[in-house]
């Protein structure tokens, strides 16, 4: 659901770190592996390149000291910049990626303050709408033939505790929140020039940094949601817990891991409540004990790697709005084959191969919102849930409905922008199941 800061609260700025934050790679490490390419010591020269960086990032050694021997040994030049701007292009982080939106309508509060180098931080950030003048970050100095000598050493980002010298030198009038992933990013918190310290995670986690963060934030959507700051997606992905019941392949839960969603494992479900479990994957032959089910009503859908037909009764899915894929065929690929299924249900509000529901698979939808209302097939629901939409004004963009047995299930796209009580006056239609909003 679609929300703003109040407008007439003080002005809220959101200062975001590049490296391994807005992209998922520390963008020296990339360069050192374009421009040593061919260096006969590169293996120990990435791995010295490497280090400093950690160093630095967990408050290990001062910035300086690792900037300086990074950019040392690199032995870099304009056209392997040129290379790496391509490569980073390619590794915006994906949380980052698809909330494009966000920077466009908040160009004027967010900045991107780097001890990386303008030279490879604005061809990318730019074309999220992020303003140039809004970019902070260090320079490279280079001789007559483009090579890199060195870097700009009056700008603050390349000393020490850089990152509050430029902050206390900008004098922002608002609310500053911190992102990033490394040391200096807290500092700026432990400086007490901003109101929170966010530790972005998605890419690497740091204990020197999480264990101090005010908030850990596994992704961008993470940081908005806690912010009620407009977001592509309603909920983040990461707050939905993911059971791993029995034995399961690594692909499959390598599969739900890499989309961002939180993972737990069981070995006997007999001793595990289900009341706050969003999805689960069950191995072969592994039962689920009705009482168990019952008790599971945020339970969205169940992945089975087998034929589930004799250990999970498919009556309660229906009665709570689970849907359930299995692999009733036998097929050889169910370890990537069912989590998939499962994502795309998250992601899209796609049903094909269910067992247990309409088999629909659904178009991606951009700049809309789109709901899921799950119901007992009844004649007129589709008339009630219409009548709602234009009583709130609703603009339609796209709805599918299709029915299997006793279950519905509509999808409805609608134009941004609602009033909250929409979604009160859905879930009152009397034959409702569950309704969802998916972005």
């Amino acid at each position: 659901m679609e929300a703003t800061i109040n407008s007439t609260a003080m002005k809220h700025y959101y200062i975001i770190d590049f490296d391994s934050t807005f992209t998922q790679v520390e963008a020296l490490d990339e360069l050192s592996l374009i421009s040593l390419e061919n260096h006969p010591a590169r293996d120990l020269i990435y791995k010295e390149i490497e280090r400093l960086t950690n160093a630095a990032m967990e408050g290990r050694i001062s910035f300086r000291e690792s900037l300086s021997g990074r950019v040392k040994l690199l032995e870099a030049n304009k056209q392997h910049l040129e290379k790496l701007v391509h490569v980073l292009s390619k590794k915006v982080s994906a949380s980052f990626l698809r909330n494009k939106d966000f920077f466009k309508e908040h160009s004027d509060e967010v900045l991107i303050v780097s001890g990386g180098f303008k030279e490879f931080i604005t061809p990318i950030v730019t074309k999220y709408g992020i303003k140039e003048e809004n970019i902070y970050a260090n320079s490279f100095k280079f001789d007559e033939n483009d090579n890199i000598t060195g870097y700009d050493e009056s700008n603050p980002l390349s000393e020490e505790n850089g990152k509050v010298k430029l902050l206390k030198q900008l004098q922002l009038d608002g609310v500053i929140y911190g992102i990033g992933d490394g040391y200096s990013d807290f500092q700026l918190k432990e400086s007490g020039l901003i109101e929170k310290f966010y530790a972005f995670t998605e890419n690497i986690e740091r204990k020197s940094v999480t264990e101090r963060a005010d908030h850990i934030t596994p992704n961008f959507d993470e940081f908005l949601y806690v912010n009620h700051l407009p977001r592509a997606i309603s909920y983040p992905k990461n707050r939905i817990s993911c059971l791993i019941v029995g034995k399961v392949p690594e692909l499959s839960i390598y599969l739900l891991k890499r989309d961002g969603f939180t993972v737990r494992y069981l070995n006997d479900i007999d001793q595990k409540e289900l009341k706050d479990v969003g999805m689960m994957l069950v191995a072969d032959d592994i039962k689920v004990p009705n009482d168990k089910l019952s008790q599971a009503l945020k339970l969205k859908t169940i992945g089975y790697l087998g034929n589930s037909k004799e250990h999970i009764d498919r009556n309660i899915c229906n009665q709570l709005g689970i849907v359930l894929f299995d692999n009733k065929k036998g097929k050889r690929n169910a370890d990537e084959f069912i989590p998939k299924r499962m994502i795309d249900f998250i992601n899209k509000g796609d049903t094909e191969k269910s067992v247990n529901f309409p088999n629909m698979k659904l178009p991606r939808m951009h700049q809309a919102h789109r709901l899921i209302h799950i119901h007992h097939n009844v004649p007129g629901i589709m008339a009630q849930i219409n009548n709602i939409f234009a009583e709130n004004q609703i603009n339609i963009v796209a709805q599918f409905l299709m029915t299997k047995g006793n279950i519905g299930y509509v999808i409805t796209d609608i134009s941004k922008g609602y009033d909250p009580k929409l979604l009160k006056e859905l879930k009152k239609i009397d034959t409702t199941i569950k309704l969802r909003i998916l972005y």
